[in-house]
């Protein structure tokens, strides 16, 4: 039985604190870095199955939750695509060692292609799961009404109910501005290792033609894409949750055997 893993905290310039778990790989394993969604945190139904594989089968694995996310400090109505992407490279520049293999859920996907484009030589691979590149400004704000348009310019938030629990997501002007300054679809992003996206075809918040387009832009000659059939946005079925272990191990393999 593997212990527990301890929740540490990585110190930001500002005062604010990243909550991450770390557990380390095993000589010649290797080495997996999570990237959450929007919302979401490092205890998630699938992170914690890739954390339980990672354990069992000696390799590393890394966690943490973004500023205003699960045990990190901060509001998460102060958060913006600038931050999170800060906090990904603040965890890769001070808390990873060595390549990883990014594993980077919805939003998490789009956080990894910004990472991939500054921080290439850091990363072996990629595994993306229904990635939402650019979310705010292809699918988010498009897909509001007028009326909840006009109450973002007009008062700054708008609370969106969540599809996935009884919370709501708080959706500011300051993301959709913020947003729109690291587009990552409209130039090649330069990265050559393998990469690996899953994504379901019944998937609402992502559409499976937008995840797609993720290939138009990496360089990597080594990019598969497994559309699911009966998967929805969060993948996290047993059968999903098997496919995308199989997928890291496969990733894993590759890796270690270069």
């Amino acid at each position: 039985m593997t212990n527990s893993p301890v929740i540490q905290h990585l110190d930001r310039p500002d005062g604010e604190q990243i909550a991450y778990v770390r557990r380390g790989a095993q000589p010649g394993k290797a080495n997996f870095l999570w990237l959450g969604g929007f919302k979401s945190d490092m205890n998630g139904t699938k992170a914690l199955a890739l954390d339980a594989w990672a354990a069992a089968t000696g390799r590393g694995f890394l966690r943490f939750d973004y500023f205003g996310h699960g045990q990190s400090s901060g509001d998460f109505e102060d958060g913006t695509i600038s931050r999170w992407r800060e906090d990904a490279l603040a965890v890769i520049d001070e808390l990873a060692s060595g390549p990883h293999i990014l594993v980077g859920s919805s939003m998490g996907g789009w956080i990894s292609l910004l990472a991939a484009r500054e921080r290439a030589s850091r990363l072996a691979g990629m595994l993306l799961i229904a990635p939402a590149p650019d979310f705010t400004s292809e699918l988010m704000w498009p897909g509001f009404s007028d009326t909840v348009r006009e109450t973002i310019l007009a008062t700054g938030r708008y609370e969106e109910p969540s599809p996935y629990d009884d919370e709501t997501f708080i959706v500011t002007r300051k993301l959709i501005e913020d947003g729109r300054n690291w587009s990552v679809l409209g130039a090649p992003i330069r990265f050559d290792g393998p990469v690996h996206i899953l994504q379901g075809l019944l998937d609402e918040s992502v559409p499976w033609e937008h995840a797609r387009k993720c290939m138009d832009v990496l360089t990597s000659d080594d990019c598969v894409f497994t559309l699911i059939k009966s998967g929805d946005h969060r993948l996290s079925s047993g059968p999903e949750l098997a496919r995308l272990i199989s997928t890291a191990e496969a990733l894993a393999d590759q890796i270690e055997a270069a």
